[in-house]
Parts: C-alpha cells; sequence; structure tokens
C-alpha cells in the first residue's frame, strides 16, 4: 500500500512543467545533462523533478540551499539513473552543501589500541546512513572540468547506488542485464592493476584515489564512464563495457 501512493505522488511530481530557470541551471552547471538527447531530457527532468521533492538539501557553514544548487545536485545524480527502474537512492535522506573543502576531524583506532585524531580535507563524502556530503565549489567544477574525468557528485553518488546493497564494497545492486560474475572479475581484475600502476608510480587515466579500495575505484571508474567515455573505453575496454550494461 505506502508503494501504491509513493508511486503515485511520483507520477504526480513528473507530470508538472519543468521551470525554464531550472533548465538554466542544468545548461550552466551540468553540461553532461544538457546535452543529452530529447528523450532522455526528459526522463531526466522528470527524475530531477521527484528527487528535489524528496530529498532534504541542507547548506551548512552558512551556505543557504538554493534552487541551483539543488538542480544542479539534483540532475547529475540523477543522470546514473537513467533508463532503469530505480527507487531514487532509498537510502538516502539529506544532501549537505558546504561552500568549499570542509575539514571533518577523524579518529582512527590502530591494531595496537593506539588512538589517532587529525583533520581530514574533503571536497564530498558518502554516508551509508543517509547523507552525502558536497563541496559547492567543486559541484560547480563540473562545469569546466570535463578533461580530468573529475565530478564530485558522479562519485559521491555512486557511493551511494554501491551501498544500496549494505556496504560499500564496489559491487551495487546489478540488474538482470548485468553477469554478476563477469563484473566481480572485471572489477577485481582492473582493481589490482590500478593499485600495481600507482604503486610504481605509473600515469594513470583513474585517479590514484581508486587504489583506496574496491568502492572507490567504482567510483573513480563511475566518474570517467560520464566524463571521458572515449578514454575509458580504449584504456579499460572490459571496465567500460561493464559500466555499459549497467548505466547503458
Amino acid at each position: 500500500m505506502f508503494d501504491f501512493f509513493k508511486n503515485r505522488r511520483r507520477q504526480k511530481l513528473r507530470t508538472r512543467p519543468f521551470p525554464d530557470t531550472w533548465r538554466d541551471h542544468i545548461s550552466r552547471n551540468a553540461p553532461l545533462c544538457a546535452e543529452l538527447p530529447d528523450d532522455r531530457r526528459h526522463e531526466l527532468e522528470d527524475l530531477v523533478q521527484v528527487f528535489v521533492a524528496e530529498k532534504n538539501f541542507e547548506g551548512c557553514n552558512g551556505l543557504e540551499s538554493t534552487d541551483e544548487m539543488r538542480v544542479t545536485i539534483a540532475a547529475q545524480a540523477c543522470l546514473l539513473l537513467l533508463g532503469r527502474d530505480t527507487d531514487f537512492y532509498p537510502r538516502l535522506q539529506s544532501v549537505l552543501i558546504y561552500p568549499t573543502t570542509f575539514v571533518p576531524r577523524m579518529v582512527e583506532e590502530y591494531d595496537d589500541g593506539v588512538i589517532a585524531e587529525y583533520d581530514d580535507p574533503l571536497d564530498g563524502e558518502a554516508w551509508g546512513s543517509g547523507a552525502v556530503i558536497l563541496a559547492w565549489d567543486d559541484v560547480l567544477h563540473a562545469a569546466s572540468g570535463l578533461r580530468d574525468g573529475y565530478n564530485v557528485v558522479l562519485h559521491e553518488f555512486a557511493h551511494q547506488l554501491d551501498l544500496e546493497t549494505g556496504e560499500a564494497d564496489g559491487m551495487p545492486r546489478l540488474h538482470d542485464g548485468v553477469d554478476p560474475a563477469a563484473w566481480a572479475e572485471t572489477f577485481s581484475r582492473e582493481y589490482d592493476r590500478h593499485c600495481r600502476d600507482v604503486d610504481r608510480q605509473r600515469h594513470t587515466l583513474l585517479d590514484a584515489y581508486g587504489a583506496d579500495d574496491p568502492a572507490e575505484v567504482f567510483a573513480v571508474v563511475t566518474e570517467n564512464y560520464f566524463v571521458r567515455p572515449k578514454a575509458l573505453k580504449r584504456k579499460h575496454p572490459d571496465l567500460h563495457a561493464r559500466l555499459h550494461e549497467f548505466f547503458g
């Protein structure tokens, strides 16, 4: 019964006229979304209507959340949902927006019992407890940084897809068109390759940050699949093939 009312509400949201000012925000700040063919662009706009209505956006450190911020972030988050059955990141409740890089205080306990505290500057973070945190100036980088493969919104929302299975391990919930064995083999092999390249200080298409763990390499590969797909297909054809099966 709950799903019936949820789907009915979402269908009403999808039929609302899409504001011209929202299209301007997307065109200016999210060029990957603005360049979609008409059918996909209309689908994306429908998804954005629902996402903006359902998720809580909060400005932090004195920043006031605006329609421009909400729509810019929502459009790129929904780019990962196009063409697939989706429940709109069901674990996600809030998007927290900082004006610039935020510096959380980290606490880490080592095997010998020693506890260390340190500052860890971040541009984005995805929490399994229901939040994505973003630095607004880095969100805007997507409008001009199409050559470097970096997109903080795509990266953090790739983590949210990964977390839908309960943990971030580089294996999101796969639909019927994706072979789990092929996915696991490809990502395991390519992750090992990437770690070797980073350890040997070789130049890599993928950001070195992807060597941290399998969840990070999935997020980094997702960025490149959307931002510079031709380079990804040339350098990592198997990874490109797996993501093409997953995202379409």
